[in-house]
């Protein structure tokens, strides 16, 4: 008679699960969990956009000297960096054109990078920059050649 009684007791006591406000307290704490991991990252995946922008203006400044060295001369502001994948169409047109690569690079926010020569904020030279997550003129979060020296 004992190990019947043994026999229910067990059986009672492997028919218990978890009760809803269990299940729910587990579920409010994973949530919980996945909401702090997702909100630390997304900091991540910014810096991670910048830096991108930052290692494409050196290609393309790259690209810009490559293409003065074959052409004796920098692309104009009016042919811009098109001039690096397309030979200009406007002149001054080099007779000495090189592809210097296969397409427009866009920044990580989708635009493309901007080109002035002379530049605006380095005059004696040349700007390549991103418009920033933005994607407006003048914004103080655009991307530049003339901002490498300074510290986020």
């Amino acid at each position: 008679m004992n190990s019947l009684r043994t026999i229910r007791k067990s059986f009672r006591s492997s028919r218990r699960g978890f009760t809803l406000f269990e299940m729910l307290l587990v579920l409010s704490i994973i949530a919980l969990l996945m909401g702090f991991v997702i909100y630390k990252l997304s900091g991540v995946t910014d810096e991670a956009n910048f830096q991108k922008a930052k290692g494409d203006i050196l290609t393309l400044r790259e690209g810009l000297t490559s293409y003065q060295m074959g052409a004796g001369m920098l692309p104009t502001t009016e042919q811009g960096l098109k001039a690096l994948w397309s030979k200009p169409t406007v002149e001054p047109i080099p007779d000495h054109w090189r592809k210097q690569m296969d397409e427009e690079v866009k920044d990580p926010w989708g635009h493309p990078y901007q080109y002035l020569n002379p530049g605006k904020h380095n005059p004696s030279g040349y700007d390549i920059y991103s418009l920033g997550p933005t994607g407006q003129p003048d914004a103080p979060d655009a991307i530049g050649n003339w901002s490498e020296t300074k510290t986020n």
